[in-house]
């Protein structure tokens, strides 16, 4: 006897963070859980080349996505680092209300800097970015990133080192959850 076969359709995934619907193929509802969603923020942000990687979770038949990484794309800082300017990574780990997670920020000075100046604003940025983040959850953090908010307040802090011409997080993502 023949199988009947099933048809795959689409279900309404609601991304609470920046407010939007999108949909996915699947067979049931609940296949969707855990699936990733990659999404492009470069339109939202005007120009700012971002992507949000988001977890599905379903609830009584109503699939949502939570955010779990947010990364610049790397030909956006490609083209922020001009000729005579240098460019300051890091890359750590600290913990938030609910999640431990990897935070790695992108400095760009206005003009070609000592080491020490890079070392001074590489700690800096390290000591203001743990303590801010220890008493928010990772939702309110995402949001702030996304809001350019943690960006500005970071950035002025750092002026008093050097001034920079651009200050971003360039991945923020979830190691693990507590």
């Amino acid at each position: 006897m023949a199988k009947a076969k099933k048809k795959k359709k689409f279900f309404d995934v609601s991304i609470p963070i920046i407010e939007k619907i999108t949909q996915l193929q699947a067979y049931n509802i609940e296949e969707l859980e855990k699936r990733l969603i990659k999404y492009d923020l470069t339109r939202l942000l005007r120009g700012k080349s971002m992507l949000l990687t988001a977890e599905v979770k379903v609830k009584d038949e109503k699939a949502q996505a939570y955010p779990l990484k947010i990364m610049l794309m790397p030909y956006f800082l490609k083209r922020m680092v001009r000729k005579g300017t240098n460019y300051v990574e890091d890359s750590f780990s600290a913990d938030c209300k609910d999640t431990k997670v990897r935070i790695k920020p992108f400095l760009v000075t206005r003009r070609r800097v000592s080491r020490a100046v890079k070392k001074a604003l590489r700690e800096k940025a390290r000591e203001e970015l743990t303590n801010y983040v220890k008493d928010k959850n990772s939702e309110e953090i995402f949001n702030e990133i996304i809001k350019n908010q943690l960006q500005k307040t970071l950035s002025l802090k750092l002026k008093k080192i050097y001034p920079l011409s651009l200050c971003e997080i360039r991945i923020f993502h979830i190691e693990k959850e507590k």
